[in-house]
């Protein structure tokens, strides 16, 4: 009579305690195609962030100056850097004190004049608080 030791062994046992239970097989061709999977996904989506900002198609600025002139106006001076050749629109707002707007405008810089410093007034439909540039992209 053949007796096991109980207290060495693993509670379930051993897959040599099992001869009838086939093997597992094709783990690793599992593994390998979701690590391809993962790569391809992640590469797609690299891609796709690296084409929304490659290609510069936005134009540096800053605002040098704002002036709020009453309820109903304010000023900006602001500078904007873009190649000779190439035409840039800008949008800039004016928010009131609870950062709702009250005024905006676009501004068309165009191709011939690089980097430029501009003053703007815009009408506003209430108390401005401060002036900003939201962005300036090249077209």
């Amino acid at each position: 009579m053949v007796t096991k030791d109980v207290g060495n062994g693993p509670v379930l046992g051993t897959p040599d305690d099992f001869p009838d239970r086939p093997k597992r097989g094709g783990r690793l061709v599992v593994h390998v195609v979701i690590g391809v999977l993962v790569a391809i996904i992640a590469g797609g989506w690299g891609y796709v962030m690296w084409s929304m900002t490659a290609g510069g198609s936005e134009a540096p600025a800053q605002v040098v100056t704002f002036k709020v002139n009453g309820p109903s106006s304010a000023e900006i001076t602001f500078e904007v850097y873009k190649p000779d050749d190439r035409v840039a629109v800008c949008r800039i707002r004016a928010l009131d004190v609870n950062h709702a707007e009250v005024g905006s405008k676009e501004v068309r810089i165009a191709a011939g004049e690089g980097s430029k410093q501009l003053k703007e007034s815009l009408d506003t439909s209430g108390q401005a608080t401060s002036v900003h540039i939201q962005y300036c992209n090249l077209v």
